[in-house]
């Protein structure tokens, strides 16, 4: 392709992009960790599948480049995967399945950790294949890898909510704070919460919360919500072992009561859009850096 026909087929996408944003867009929720083995994939996957029971259209984007495992949870064998996309291979309806549940997951790879390699050409097909699901959708859930690598950021930055995911272990609570600390120097506006996972009780939890909302807001001056808190349960660990989602597996546990209770919050506010041209948009910006 010669620069004259690359850079008309660039503007192509780019009236294509701004077409799309004059259409109606999904919430998009960007649900990402600290540290690795906090729940955050299991939290995304139930959550999911508990949203598109209430009747919204929900993708889960399985975002987590190097170690996606949604798939493994939901016992699917996925055919193609975002990686196809980004090589031409497939369209991103090929990669779409339906999950247990009702929701649609794009599942991801390995090898699609070094963004920075890829073309301009290659960056406006991701970002208009990752547009295409705000107009299919009315909720979109980025199931971002753990830490605060240039891949999670991107997603971080490009939602209307991060939820962060935590335990009551220090180290995971260091970590969660370290992940507040870097998405929020953009000073871009999007809402942060926390949910701790994996607690004994509802007052470790505000314990868990109150401590870094007070050092959020007092260091960095960034507010965060209080997403509520998913109990210690046996029954994740076993549905887990049966490659069947908690809510499916065990609906009246208390931990389908707690993602049930984390729905509600999100619907009542916490995760709706903001006026800041939508997810697609944030992502094309992050990728002309």
């Amino acid at each position: 392709m010669n620069g004259k026909t690359q850079m008309t087929v660039l503007m192509d996408q780019a009236t294509q992009l701004r077409s799309m944003a004059a259409r109606s867009r999904a919430s998009v929720i960007a649900i990402t960790s600290g540290k690795g083995g906090v729940g955050k994939s299991n939290i995304a996957v139930n959550l999911a599948i508990k949203l598109a029971s209430a009747g919204k259209e929900v993708v889960l984007l399985d975002a987590d480049l190097g170690l996606a495992n949604a798939d493994v949870l939901c016992n699917i064998d996925l055919p193609a995967n975002l990686s196809h996309v980004i090589a031409r291979k497939r369209e991103l309806s090929d990669v779409m399945v339906k999950a247990p549940g009702g929701f649609h997951l794009i599942g991801g790879a390995s090898g699609l950790a070094r963004m920075a390699d890829l073309t301009d050409h290659d960056r406006q097909r991701l970002v208009l294949a990752l547009a295409e699901l705000e107009q299919r959708a009315d909720i979109i859930l980025i199931d971002t890898g753990a830490g605060i690598s240039p891949n999670v950021l991107s997603f971080t930055r490009a939602a209307d909510h991060v939820l962060v995911v935590t335990t009551p272990e220090p180290t995971a609570i260091t970590d969660a704070y370290a992940v507040i600390k870097v998405i929020s120097r953009d000073n871009a506006e999007r809402r942060i919460s926390l949910l701790v996972n994996q607690t004994r009780s509802i007052g470790e939890a505000r314990v868990v919360h109150d401590r870094i909302s007070k050092v959020a807001k007092q260091f960095l001056g960034v507010p965060v919500l209080d997403a509520g808190h998913m109990p210690a349960d046996e029954q994740v660990a076993m549905a887990v072992r049966r490659r069947t989602p908690f809510v499916i597996g065990a609906p009246r546990c208390a931990a389908s009561f707690a993602v049930s209770q984390l729905a509600m919050r999100l619907e009542q506010g916490v995760g709706h859009q903001l006026d800041t041209g939508g997810f697609f948009h944030r992502m094309s910006r992050w990728f002309r850096k």
